[in-house]
């Protein structure tokens, strides 16, 4: 979570929300693929933080399946990132701070723990939540004051 968090700082520096995410290998522990939201740079809606990871992490290891693989992100996936998990077969999600606004990890629903879809990942939540929620709580308060 240390490098999610890492790359959640990095967004920060170019104007994003922070918002990072890493992808391990699990049968190697190798860091396989980072991202962090670039929605402002690219004016780009789907370029959040788990979408830029997913893809990255596909074309390392060659395939849309991403079996044995663990995904740290700071916020929990909204419908978006939580479906593009489910569809490349994420192993494990492990997350910061939770979204009541647009979380389908357990705030609104959750997509990740539903059974009538054909994959469902292990999940661990509030890891490093009050870390990742201050740098959320620090961006959107510079934000509003500028205002």
């Amino acid at each position: 979570m240390e490098q999610a968090l890492t790359q959640a700082k990095e967004a920060e520096t170019r104007g994003e929300v922070p918002i990072g995410c890493i992808i391990v290998d699990n049968l190697t522990g190798e860091v396989i693929a980072k991202g962090s939201n670039e929605r402002e740079e690219t004016q780009d809606a789907i370029k959040h933080a788990e979408i830029i990871a997913i893809e990255a992490a596909c074309k390392k290891i060659g395939s849309w399946r991403l079996e044995h693989t663990s995904l740290f992100v700071t916020l929990e996936p909204c419908p978006m990132c939580a479906g593009a998990i489910i569809n490349s077969r994420v192993e494990e999600v492990i997350f910061g701070a939770s979204d009541p606004k647009a979380g389908s990890v357990g705030s609104i629903n959750n997509l990740l723990t539903e059974t009538r879809y054909n994959h469902q990942p292990e999940v661990l939540s509030n890891i490093k939540a009050d870390e990742s929620a201050q740098l959320l709580r620090n961006f959107f308060r510079k934000i509003r004051s500028k205002k």
